[in-house]
C-alpha cells in the first residue's frame, strides 16, 4: 500500500516574522533530524524528519531537499510516508548509499503497542529505493532489521556505508540490562540481508554513554576512523555536556573483523545550545560535510504560532587535525554574500556599533591581529538590550543567551584568533579559530536588532560584514 499526504491538512505558514533566509526549513509543519544527506544524479540530497500536518512533532515522515551547490534547495514532495506495515507509527530517521545507480534510504520504522502510550514502543529497521533520486518504493522485503533480544525499545537511526565490497551500518540502541547507550555494528553483502557483527561501542570502550546513543555516524578521515553520535543523557560538568542532548565525537580505529571501536573518550563537537542529531556524507570532492538540527526540543520555539517548525544547520567541512575535529561553514557560503557592508582595520577600545545593511541575514568576520588581552564582546541587541553576547577573556569563549541556562562555555587553548558568524532572522551560527570549535543557538528578538564590539582594553582586528541573500 502507498500512503498518500492529505495536501488540504497540511500546516501553512501565517507569519514570516522569524523564516530563515538561507537555512533549510519546512513550507509549513515541524522539522528535526537530517536525513539521507547524499550526491545523487548531480544533485545534493538532503532529508528530514517532518511532520506536515501541524507545527508539533507528530508522526514522522521524509521531507526532502535538493541543491547543485548546498546553499540554494528546492523542495521535492515527501520522499516516505508512514502507515505501512513496517512503518505504522512513522519513518524515523536513517541514512541513504548510491549503489549500482540506484539511490537506497535505510531508516527505522516505529511502532506503537496501541495502549496510547507514546513511550511504549518497539522499532525496526527498513529499506526504500529510488532510480530518480524523487520518488521512492518501499522493500517489499521490509523489516530487513529487527532488534536483538537484549535490546530495550529504543533501537535507531541507521547510518551506511561500504568498505572493501561489503556495506556496513551503525545503530543507536540502549541495551536492556544496564538501561545504557551503546552502537550495533551490522554487515551486509547487498543492503537487504544484515547480519549483526557486535557491540562496537558501550560503556566498556568508553567512560559514559548517557541512557541511548541516537544518531550514530561513522567515517574516515586522514588515515583515522571518526564515530560521531548524539547522547542523551550524559553527566553535565560545569562548562562541559550541558545540554540534555548534544553531540560528540571518538577519534580511534574500527576493527572491521570484530566490529570493535577503540577510540578516545567522547568529546563535544558544537558548543551552543541548539545543535543536535548530525549527519555526514561524502562529497564528489571527497570532502566530508554535516548538517545538523538546531534542536529545540527542550525549549519553546516561537515560530510554532506561525505553522512551522525548526530549521537544519549550514554545510559545514569537517577535518581532522592532532586528533580534534573541526567544523567549519563550506566555502559555497561566500556565494550567499550579496552586499558587502564593511571592510577594514578597526581599533577597538570601548563600544562600537557594527555597520549592517539588513540586521537579520548577516555575516561577521574579525580577524584578531594581536593577542585579545583583557574582555572581547560581540553582541546582538534588540528591543529589550543585550540577547547574545559572545565574549572571550583569558582563554575562554563564553557564549550567553538571555533566558534560562543562558551560559555557555568553549576552552581556546590558541587564543582568539579568528571568529566567524552568521546570522539568519533567529538562529546564529558561531564558528571560532577557523572551526576549532562552533557554538549554534537559536533565538527570537523582540523588534529590530542591532550590532556592538565591546572591549576593555585597546584591541587590533580587521572586520569584514556581509549582507546575504
Amino acid at each position: 500500500m502507498t500512503q498518500q499526504i492529505d495536501q488540504t491538512k497540511v500546516s501553512k505558514i501565517t507569519n514570516d516574522r522569524y523564516r530563515p533566509r538561507y537555512h533549510i526549513a519546512t513550507e509549513g509543519g515541524w522539522l528535526n533530524d537530517p536525513n539521507g544527506l547524499c550526491y545523487f544524479q548531480g544533485y545534493y540530497h538532503v532529508f528530514y524528519q517532518y511532520h506536515p500536518y501541524s507545527a508539533e512533532w507528530g508522526p514522522m515522515h521524509w521531507g526532502h531537499v535538493r541543491s547543485k551547490d548546498l546553499i540554494h534547495w528546492e523542495q521535492l514532495p515527501v520522499a516516505l510516508i508512514p502507515g505501512d506495515p513496517e512503518d505504522t507509527g512513522g519513518c524515523f530517521s536513517g541514512s541513504a548509499i548510491v549503489k549500482n545507480g540506484r539511490l537506497y534510504l535505510i531508516y527505522t520504522g516505529h511502532h506503537y503497542y496501541g495502549d496510547g502510550d507514546l513511550d511504549h514502543f518497539w522499532e525496526n529497521q527498513n529499506v526504500a529505493y529510488s532510480d530518480d533520486g524523487i520518488h521512492f518504493t518501499k522493500y517489499s522485503g521490509n523489516p530487513v532489521i529487527s532488534a536483538p533480544q537484549d535490546n530495550s525499545q529504543d533501537f535507531r537511526d541507521p547510518k551506511v556505508w561500504e568498505h572493501d565490497g561489503k556495506y556496513y551500518l551503525v545503530l543507536g540502541s540502549r541495551e536492556q540490562k544496564t538501561n545504557q547507550g551503546r552502537i550495533l555494528l551490522y554487515r551486509s553483502p547487498d543492503l537487504l540481508h544484515w547480519q549483526l557483527q557486535g557491540t562496537m561501542l558501550d560503556t566498556t570502550t568508553v567512560k559514559n554513554t548517557g541512557k541511548m546513543l541516537e544518531c550514530p555516524d561513522f567515517f574516515h578521515i586522514n588515515g583515522q576512523d571518526i564515530l560521531l553520535c548524539s547522547p542523551m543523557g550524559l553527566q553535565a560538568t560545569e562548562k562541559e555536556f550541558m545540554n540534555l542532548s548534544q553531540v560528540c565525537y571518538s577519534v580511534g580505529e574500527l576493527d572491521y573483523a570484530n566490529g570493535k571501536f577503540e577510540g578516545s573518550d567522547l568529546q563535544e563537537l558544537d558548543k551552543g545550545h541548539n545543535f543536535y542529531a548530525t549527519q555526514t556524507f561524502g562529497a564528489p570532492d571527497h570532502r566530508r560535510i554535516l548538517i545538523a538540527w538546531m534542536s529545540p526540543f527542550e525549549e519553546q520555539m516561537a515560530e510554532k504560532e506561525d505553522g512551522w517548525a525548526g530549521i537544519l544547520t549550514l554545510p559545514r567541512e569537517l577535518q581532522l587535525a592532532d586528533g580534534h575535529l573541526y567544523n567549519r561553514p563550506v566555502s559555497e557560503v561566500k556565494d550567499l554574500r550579496s552586499h558587502v557592508d564593511f571592510t577594514g582595520e578597526l581599533q577597538l577600545n570601548g563600544r562600537h556599533e557594527l555597520t549592517v545593511a539588513d540586521p537579520q541575514h548577516s555575516e561577521f568576520n574579525f580577524e584578531f591581529t594581536k593577542s585579545v588581552n583583557g574582555e572581547f564582546n560581540w553582541q546582538l541587541e534588540d528591543h529589550d538590550g543585550a540577547l547574545v553576547t559572545v565574549s572571550y577573556k583569558d582563554g575562554e569563549l563564553t557564549l550567553h543567551r538571555r533566558g534560562k541556562d543562558g551560559y555557555h562555555y568553549a576552552k581556546l587553548p590558541a587564543g582568539l584568533k579568528e571568529l566567524q558568524i552568521f546570522v539568519d532572522t533567529s538562529s546564529i551560527e558561531i564558528f571560532v579559530n577557523d572551526g576549532w570549535v562552533s557554538l549554534t543557538d537559536r533565538y527570537y528578538a523582540t523588534g529590530t536588532v542591532s550590532y556592538h564590539l565591546i572591549s576593555d582594553q585597546p584591541t587590533a582586528l580587521n572586520v569584514a560584514n556581509y549582507t546575504l541573500n
